[in-house]
């Protein structure tokens, strides 16, 4: 017996494998495939918190750049103890920006939210003190990751901290396999078939390209932070924090 939130969208052969998005479907069981496909989402979440309570200055504004559901948004609200901030949470998914906006409102805190439907590469970036792209630059074409980067770190104030969370591909090949596979294997011990994984895996190949660690190190070094370091990772799934 599962319940109607349970991701069951990969679980039937599919005729052909449509290229992954994030609609209404996807919406309805985001939670449970973000849980049982990313390994460390909780962490990484809370930890979001955590870096919102010793980050965000009085004054500024907060970007939560493919906010989805709003899970990082509400881990900022509940974490920052600055005064007269304003968290701005930007999706091109207009299911998710519906239903990101019922769960933002379901919670009351003390810093104002604003949920908006637009595309990142479009948002301007002004008076920041903190930035996520949680596992949404990887959905960014390769060709236009670098601006968008540029963007943030000149819209941060000084001090100012982007968190930034992708999977990853090791540049080294043998090791690349070794990460696939105990990701794989995390998916299946949590109740994926070899089917769903298959088919998850092709309906992604072509819109979620992802990069080496060193690849979006340069990349931060090239936007201007002064600072960057990987915080977390497991298996090829990592978050980066870099300090303006």
């Amino acid at each position: 017996m599962h319940n109607s939130d349970t991701d069951l969208i990969y679980s039937q052969a599919h005729k052909q494998v449509k290229n992954f998005t994030f609609d209404a479907q996807v919406v309805e069981v985001f939670p449970d495939m973000i849980s049982r496909s990313v390994p460390g989402y909780n962490t990484i979440i809370d930890t979001i918190g955590r870096l919102s309570q010793q980050f965000v200055q009085e004054k500024t504004n907060i970007y939560d750049l493919g906010c989805s559901l709003g899970a990082a948004t509400l881990a900022m609200r509940k974490g920052i103890t600055a005064q007269n901030c304003k968290i701005i949470g930007v999706d091109n998914s207009s299911d998710m920006v519906k239903r990101c906006k019922m769960h933002v409102d379901a919670f009351k805190g003390n810093t104002p939210v604003k949920i908006i439907e637009g595309n990142i590469q479009d948002i301007e970036i002004d008076n920041a003190s903190m930035v996520v792209l949680n596992f949404t630059l990887q959905f960014i074409e390769r060709t236009q990751r670098q601006a968008l980067l540029n963007k943030i770190a000149k819209g941060l104030k000084p001090g100012g901290l982007l968190v930034l969370s992708e999977k990853i591909t090791s540049e080294d090949k043998v090791t690349d396999e070794v990460l696939i596979d105990l990701h794989h294997s995390f998916k299946r011990d949590n109740g994926y078939s070899e089917l769903e994984v298959a088919q998850k895996r092709s309906a992604l190949e072509k819109i979620m390209l992802t990069d080496s660690v060193e690849v979006h190190k340069e990349r931060l070094k090239q936007a201007g932070f002064s600072h960057s370091s990987i915080w977390f990772q497991c298996f090829n799934f990592t978050s980066f924090i870099a300090i303006k």
